[in-house]
C-alpha cells in the first residue's frame, strides 16, 4: 500500500510540473526583431530577444537565412554587414561584429538562448531565398531539424512570405502553428490548406470584415508592423490575436487604454477606409434648409462629394460658401438612423475640428423612437460640440425635458483643448443605464447621473443613433456673426467605434 502510495504521489507531481512547464505570455504583443529600438539593441540579436522576453511580450520575431556552407544564422536582411549571407560562409560573417559586441546568432545559439525561459514565444520567419525556391525549401527543412533536434518545437511559431514554405513547414511538423506574410491568399485558402494564422499588414484588414471572416474560420490574425498609436488602438478594437511591433513598448501602455481591456467589445464602426461617399450601410442623411430648430444658415446636401466624402483614411463633412435653394452655405448631416441605432455602450470619434467663426461642428446622438415624444423629452446626447467664436473649447452636454437650454437647465461643461483643430483628438461617452460620462481624450470631464425621477429627468433608456455634422451659424453657432473666410470648412472624421458590454 505504501509503495502505492508512493507512485501515485509522484505520478501526480509529475503530471502537476508537466503542466506547468510553461506559462506563456498572453497578450498581443509580438517584438520585431526583438524588444531593439528603446535600448538600441542590434536586431535579431539576442540581446534584443532577451528584452523582449523581459518585457513580457507574447512573442519575439526573428528571420533565418544560410549561408554557402549551410549554416542556420538570424539576420533580417540579405545581407550582413556588406556580406550577402547567401553566398558566404560562417567563418566571413564573423569577421563582422554587432554593434553591442555580438557575432551574429546561429539558429542553435538563438533557440538554445530562446529555451532558457518558458514565457515569450520564438517567431521563426523563412525568409525566402534569393538563389532558388529548392534551396528555400532546405533552409525551411534544417530548421525544423533544428527546432526538434534542440527540443524547441514548444516555444516556436512560423512565418515566411513563401507560401510553399509555410505549406512544408506542416507537412514536417503536422501540429505546428504557421502563418503566412504576404497578403494575397485568402483567409479559406489558408484555412484549407491548414495553416493557423493569417499575418498580414495591418492595411490589408481594413478590408470589410476581414479581420471577422479569418476569425470565424479558426484563424489567428497577427497583423505587421504597427508603429503608431491609430493604428495600434484599430488592431486593439477590432480584437485581433496578435500586434508585430517595432515599440513593444508604446504597445503594451496602448493596450492599458483600450476600451477592450475594460471589458467593451466593438459592436459597430466605420473606419472611413473606402473613398467616395460614405458607405450607405452605414449612414443617411438629413438634407435640407429649414434651420433645424436653431436657424441654422446651411442646406444640408444629400449624398454630394462636395460636402461629404471619404478620403485616405477620414470622412471629410465640409461646409461651403454656396448658393443651394434659399441657402447661402451648404454642409452635411450623417446619421445612422434605422442602420445602426443603439442603447447603451461607449462611443468614440477621433476627429479634427474645423476653425472660424459662424461653424458649429458636432458629434451627437437623438432617439430613434422618441419614446418620450418630441425634443427635449426624448433626450439627447451632445458628445462634442464647438463653436467657432470660442476658439479651443470643446462641449459636451445633456437635454431632457427638465434640463435644456431653452429653460436655462441644461447640464454641460466645456474644456479647453490643445490643438483641435490642427491635431485629431477622442471624443467620447459612456453610457450607462444610471449615468453617462462623457471623455476628451480619456480624460473624464462630465457626468450625467440618472436621478431615477422619470423620463423627465432621464430619457436615456432608448435606443439612440449617432449624427456627424457642420452647422454655420445659427442661435449658438452664430452668435457673434458669420467669418466668409473660413470656408471651406472641414471636418476631418478618422473613425467612429461603438462598444458594449
Amino acid at each position: 500500500m505504501k509503495r502505492i502510495l508512493i507512485s501515485t504521489l509522484m505520478l501526480f507531481f509529475f503530471t502537476a510540473s508537466f503542466g506547468q512547464k510553461f506559462n506563456w505570455n498572453k497578450n498581443q504583443v509580438i517584438a520585431h526583431r526583438g524588444a531593439w529600438k528603446k535600448n538600441n539593441f542590434p536586431q535579431n540579436s539576442i540581446a534584443s530577444l532577451n528584452e523582449a522576453v523581459k518585457l513580457g511580450c507574447y512573442g519575439s520575431e526573428f528571420d533565418v537565412w544560410m549561408t554557402a556552407d549551410n549554416i542556420l544564422v538570424v539576420n533580417h536582411d540579405p545581407e550582413f554587414q556588406g556580406l550577402t549571407i547567401e553566398k558566404v560562409n560562417y567563418a566571413d560573417l564573423l569577421t563582422k561584429t554587432m554593434s553591442n559586441g555580438e557575432k551574429i546568432p546561429t539558429l542553435e545559439a538563438y533557440l538554445l538562448a530562446g529555451k532558457k525561459q518558458k514565457t515569450t514565444k520564438l517567431i521563426l520567419e523563412i525568409k525566402p531565398s534569393l538563389i532558388s525556391k529548392e534551396r528555400g525549401i532546405e533552409v525551411t527543412n534544417k530548421c525544423i531539424e533544428m527546432a526538434k533536434k534542440l527540443k524547441v518545437t514548444d516555444w516556436v511559431e512560423y512565418i515566411s512570405f513563401d507560401y510553399d514554405y509555410c505549406k512544408r513547414i506542416l507537412t514536417l511538423l503536422p501540429n505546428a502553428k504557421v502563418a503566412y506574410l504576404k497578403g494575397e491568399i485568402s483567409a479559406e485558402q489558408m484555412k484549407a490548406d491548414k495553416l493557423t494564422g493569417v499575418d498580414y499588414h495591418y492595411s490589408v484588414y481594413q478590408k470589410d470584415n476581414w479581420i471577422e471572416n479569418a476569425q470565424k474560420l479558426g484563424l489567428t490574425v497577427n497583423a505587421w508592423t504597427v508603429n503608431t498609436v491609430p493604428e495600434m488602438q484599430w488592431l486593439l478594437a477590432h480584437n485581433v490575436e496578435y500586434i508585430t511591433t517595432n515599440e513593444p513598448e508604446l504597445l503594451f501602455e496602448e493596450i492599458k487604454k483600450t476600451p477592450v481591456a475594460q471589458g467593451w467589445k466593438l459592436k459597430w464602426a466605420d473606419e472611413f477606409d473606402d473613398a467616395g461617399l460614405p458607405l450607405t450601410k452605414n449612414w443617411g442623411y438629413d438634407v435640407g434648409g429649414r434651420g433645424w430648430g436653431n436657424n441654422e444658415l446651411q442646406y444640408y446636401t444629400d449624398a454630394d462629394t462636395a460636402n461629404a466624402v471619404v478620403r485616405k483614411g477620414n470622412l471629410n463633412i465640409i461646409s461651403l460658401k454656396a448658393d443651394k435653394e434659399n441657402r447661402n452655405y451648404t454642409s452635411a448631416r450623417l446619421v445612422t438612423k434605422n442602420k445602426f441605432d443603439f442603447k447603451y455602450g461607449r462611443v468614440e470619434v477621433r476627429a479634427m475640428l474645423p476653425k472660424g467663426r459662424g461653424l458649429w461642428p458636432a458629434i451627437w446622438a437623438l432617439p430613434t423612437d422618441s419614446k418620450y415624444g418630441s425634443w427635449p423629452r426624448s433626450g439627447e446626447i451632445d458628445i462634442m460640440e464647438h463653436v467657432g467664436y470660442d476658439p479651443d473649447s470643446v462641449h459636451g452636454t445633456v437635454h431632457t425635458e427638465k434640463f435644456n437650454h431653452v429653460i436655462h437647465t441644461q447640464v454641460g461643461k466645456a474644456l479647453k483643448v490643445n490643438n483641435p483643430y490642427t491635431a485629431y483628438h477622442v471624443y467620447a461617452i459612456e453610457w450607462f443605464t444610471d449615468h453617462i460620462d462623457f471623455f476628451i481624450d480619456d480624460q473624464k470631464y462630465l457626468t450625467f447621473k440618472n436621478t431615477k425621477k422619470g423620463s423627465g429627468d432621464w430619457p436615456f433608456d432608448q435606443n439612440f443613433h449617432l449624427i456627424l455634422n457642420v452647422a454655420v451659424g445659427g442661435d449658438w453657432g452664430g452668435k457673434k456673426g458669420v467669418d466668409d473666410a473660413a470656408f471651406p470648412a472641414t471636418m476631418k472624421v478618422d473613425y467612429v467605434r461603438v462598444f458594449q458590454k
